[in-house]
Parts: structure tokens; C-alpha cells; sequence
């Protein structure tokens, strides 16, 4: 009997491909269509594409680590209506006062929490209607804040000759990379609009845990590419069961909290057993039990 596949295939998103293409084509590939990613990435974005396969499919909604990190080139003194260079030229203004040192203090300035109203060229939906499909008729219709969290903005380089550079963000899940080029570029007064983007972060996972499609190309086990599940919740405290726990657990009895091995209570844990991730729990404090949340892994041996 054929084995399931289960967990998590780290691709690094090629040029052109919309996250949705990646799926498609994996699904063909790995012959299963329990396939999930773990958000969207522009067409024109190439880099971390976590891509939850099998069972691995249920943690989408409950990632503990959504937080993302880029590189994006940009270049000075154009705004298009898309925000990136595959857009419409709306405005062309000389950028050729600006210094490295006063685009870096302009990026500091978007640190920390603040507020940012998405494009109009993005799959946000207002009154039920996607931006884009708005957009593309030529409607622009006004856009609720989002709040989002920038850790860090910084330049890593700066052609003061062509206007041009690159910027490092690592920013919270639903920020517009683009948008906050747009936005620097009006602080600075000249306009500024990204030319270039890759993600080098997402949910945990850096560009050194990914593959290609060049790398899966003629192989028939996708096995030894699968990261396991556990690597989504490493930042989570664990439940460690005993056998007779493991199988109450895994019948969906409610346990006992007083009569559980762990340290401190969290708003939600990994439960353990022989060694082996089963899945993840939520403590009911009030009631004194652990309740099951996502199950994994019920076919591991667990009670040896």
C-alpha cells in the first residue's frame, strides 16, 4: 500500500507563476490534489513558497509564524498604477537629490506598527468585488487601513547615478511590499516604484530549505523533499503523552490537565507521543482539560 505523502515541500516560487499556477503544477507532479500553500506571492515575486502537502494541509489556518521576509529592488522618480514596473507610468519626477543616508531614515520611519491601504492592483476584496477586477475597468474605489507590523526596512544598496536599490523587509503576513516602496518614494517626493521582488522568508523558512521544479523534475519518491509538520510549530510548548493518554487522546477523550507532563500553559501546544508529533492541542483552563485541535500523525508507533 502506497504511503501518503505528508508535509512540507519548501519551493522557491519561480517568475510568472501566480501561487495558485505552483499548486496546479505540484499537484500533477506528486500525483495528490491534498496540496495547500501558505499565502500568495505575486507573479512577478519569485522565492519562499511553503506548500503544505497531505495531512500537512490542516495547519494552514493555524500557523504560529506567518511573519515574512524580502528583497526588493526599486527604482526613484516613477510612480505606476500597479506600484511594481509592470504597471502604468503615472507620474516622472528627478530624484536626483536624494542621498543613500536620507532613504534609509525614511525607512526607519516606517517601523514598528502602523497602518497601510492595500492597492487597487491586489486580491483584496471590497464589497465583494477583488480590487484587480476594479482596477482593470479603470475604477478605483476607496480601501479600509489594514494594520500591519514592519520589523525591519533597511537599504542594502544605492545607485545614486541610475536612482536605483534594494531594500531588505521583514514585515507581518498581509503587508504590500510594493505599497511600501510607493509609499517611501512619496516621503522622499520623488515617487518610487518596485522593480524587483523575492521572498526570502515565510512561516519559518528561508531560501535554503527550498527546491525547484528543475529538482523534481523525473523523480518518482518526493519523500526525502518533505519537511515534516512539526517544523511549523518548533516555537510551540509541548505535551508529552504516556501510551494510555495516547490512545484516550486519539479516541478524542479529553484529558486531565493536572495529569499532564508539561511546563506552563500556552494558548496552544504540540502533543507528543513516543517521540513522535501527533498533532496540536488547546488547553481549556477552565475546565481543566486538553482538547484536540489538528491531528497530523495517527498512524506512528505510539505505543511501544
Amino acid at each position: 500500500m502506497k504511503t501518503e505523502l505528508c508535509g512540507i515541500l519548501c519551493m522557491n516560487k519561480p517568475e510568472g507563476f501566480t501561487s495558485f499556477d505552483v499548486v496546479a503544477k505540484l499537484r500533477g507532479i506528486l500525483k495528490t490534489r491534498k496540496i495547500g500553500h501558505t499565502g500568495t506571492l505575486d507573479p512577478m515575486a519569485s522565492g519562499v513558497l511553503p506548500v503544505l502537502v497531505g495531512a500537512a494541509a490542516k495547519a494552514c489556518d493555524i500557523m504560529p509564524d506567518t511573519d515574512k521576509g524580502y528583497e526588493a529592488g526599486f527604482v526613484l522618480g516613477i510612480s505606476t498604477d500597479t506600484q511594481d514596473i509592470t504597471g502604468k507610468v503615472l507620474s516622472q519626477k528627478s530624484a536626483s537629490g536624494v542621498l543613500a543616508e536620507k532613504i534609509s531614515a525614511e525607512m526607519k520611519a516606517f517601523e514598528g506598527q502602523t497602518e497601510q491601504i492595500p492597492p487597487m492592483y491586489s486580491a483584496v476584496s471590497v464589497g465583494g468585488k477583488r480590487l484587480y477586477e476594479l482596477a482593470r475597468k479603470g475604477i478605483e474605489v476607496e480601501r479600509p487601513a489594514r494594520r500591519i507590523t514592519v520589523s525591519r526596512f533597511e537599504l542594502l544598496d544605492f545607485d545614486k547615478e541610475k536612482a536605483t536599490g534594494r531594500a531588505r523587509i521583514f514585515c507581518s503576513k498581509g503587508t504590500y511590499v510594493r505599497t511600501l516602496i510607493n509609499d517611501l518614494g512619496e516621503r522622499l517626493g520623488c515617487g518610487a516604484t518596485m522593480t524587483s521582488l523575492v521572498r526570502t522568508y515565510a512561516c519559518g523558512f528561508s531560501l535554503d530549505d527550498c527546491t525547484t521544479f528543475e529538482e523534481l523534475a523525473d523523480r518518482e519518491d518526493f519523500s526525502d523533499l518533505l519537511l515534516p509538520v512539526e517544523r511549523l510549530f518548533e516555537a510551540l510548548p509541548k505535551i508529552v503523552l504516556s501510551p494510555a493518554q495516547t490512545r484516550m487522546y486519539l479516541n478524542g477523550v479529553k484529558l486531565d490537565l493536572t495529569r499532564l507532563s508539561f511546563s506552563g500553559l500556552s494558548e496552544r501546544h504540540t502533543v507528543w507521543a513516543n517521540g513522535i508529533f501527533i498533532g496540536t492541542a488547546l488547553p481549556d483552563v477552565e475546565k481543566g482539560t486538553l482538547c484536540m485541535e489538528k491531528t497530523f500523525n495517527r498512524q506512528g508507533t505510539f505505543y511501544d
